[in-house]
């Protein structure tokens, strides 16, 4: 268990992209509710589904850019790709691992809420840190 804490001290997610996760959550649970009230549990948790996989994929990209160390403006933008490749892969594998694998899964659902997520995640650059 001290590894594990020693290991994620370093992880220290900023607070713009801390908020937008916060925006995510809120509409992730609001529009599986909205959806799952009118089609049923299925639709509801695939639209959960879809929130929580732009949501995992926001805090990877989050994890990584905080390990970015302060220098130059190349290593900055170098961690700034590796943050949005890693992003990219978490989301691409958790949407083969829902579509493999839930078999009644509602792909609108999931997909409407995946592209409100991530438009809610384009918006980090908006908020004021305080």
């Amino acid at each position: 268990m001290l590894h594990l804490r020693n290991w994620l001290k370093g992880w220290q997610i900023g607070g713009q992209i801390r908020a937008v996760l916060k925006y995510q959550a809120i509409a992730t649970l609001s529009i599986a509710l909205i959806v799952g009230g009118m089609g049923g549990m299925h639709w509801g948790v695939s639209a959960l589904l879809g929130g929580l996989i732009s949501l995992l994929g926001g805090l990877t990209y989050g994890a990584m850019l905080s390990r970015v160390g302060k220098g130059s403006a190349e290593n900055a933008l170098i961690g700034m790709l590796r943050a949005e490749s890693a992003k990219i892969l978490v989301i691409v594998l958790l949407l083969w691992l829902v579509f493999s694998s839930y078999n009644q899964v509602f792909g609108a659902g999931l997909i409407g809420t995946f592209i409100v997520t991530t438009l809610i995640f384009s918006l980090a650059i908006f908020t004021r840190q305080k």
